[in-house]
């Protein structure tokens, strides 16, 4: 029974009081928020953590798939080419589709319009507030 009592068990059989378990409850909450204070995260980084676990998960049922990692990767190479070979066209219309919409934009701002003939480039003189008597 010493042993046990010099090995780390309680020396005092007895209830613990009030004041023992609110300083062990204060000291817990203070812990706690000090390892979370340490613990910041970042959202971006959380976010492509998680898309990098996703990605090295779906790699891993590949290789099951498959068989090894070899024809795993070998799967992947050919789906990414299939899609980088769509998906030019489609980048590259939507690119010229912006290019004219920017240059139709320009051209309409530096046109006068039908109300006021003056262009939009040039300043407007200031006119007084009052008329003058």
């Amino acid at each position: 029974m010493a042993d046990r009592d010099i090995l780390g068990g309680r020396m005092d059989r007895g209830e613990p009081d009030a004041l023992d378990v609110a300083e062990v409850r204060e000291a817990y909450d203070r812990g706690r928020k000090d390892a979370k204070s340490e613990r910041k995260r970042h959202p971006v980084m959380m976010t492509l953590l998680f898309v990098a676990a996703a990605v090295g998960i779906g790699l891993m049922a590949l290789a099951a798939y498959n068989g090894s990692f070899s024809q795993a990767g070998k799967t992947v190479d050919a789906n990414l080419a299939t899609v980088a070979t769509r998906a030019e066209p489609a980048v590259r219309d939507a690119a010229a589709d912006a290019q004219a919409s920017l240059r139709e934009a320009g051209e309409s701002f530096d046109k006068p319009s039908l109300e006021n003939p003056r262009t939009d480039n040039q300043t407007r003189k200031a006119e007084p507030a009052v008329p003058a008597p």
